[in-house]
């Protein structure tokens, strides 16, 4: 039997936690919210986390400087960027930054599990390839 996976959401907004929240615990997957980007540090800090969903308007900070926090601390964890305000540019700037994926809100549901589920087996093939 395959380890539940961890994940951490990073957005202020909290019917959006809630909501991704409900999706991903039905999946069967653990999630943890953040709501800035000082508290999503803390967290990566001091816990493991497989994958993290990141706001790209934090209060505190922009989306794509956590991103790239996270990618020197933890290079090795899933990264993707959810935004309501999609730009090529930013796009760009993300996918430059270490994201395996930029997804624009609101996100269909099926498409977020198919997305993580995606990245999951991409992940674990890398590993056995490694």
């Amino acid at each position: 039997m395959e380890k539940q996976r961890n994940i951490l959401i990073v957005d202020d907004d909290k019917s959006i936690l809630r909501i991704l929240t409900r999706i991903l615990q039905k999946q069967g997957y653990s999630t943890h919210t953040a709501e800035t980007g000082r508290e999503a540090e803390e967290m990566i800090n001091n816990q493991s986390y497989d994958l993290a969903l990141i706001d790209v308007k934090l209060p505190d900070t922009d989306g794509v400087d956590l991103l790239q926090k996270i990618q020197a601390a933890k290079p090795n964890m899933i990264k993707i960027i959810l935004t309501g305000f999609a730009s090529m540019d930013s796009g760009i700037k993300a996918l430059n930054a270490g994201a395996d994926a930029y997804l624009v809100k609101p996100v269909e549901p099926t498409e977020l599990l198919r997305i993580l589920k995606e990245k999951f087996e991409e992940r674990s093939k890398t590993k056995i390839e490694l």
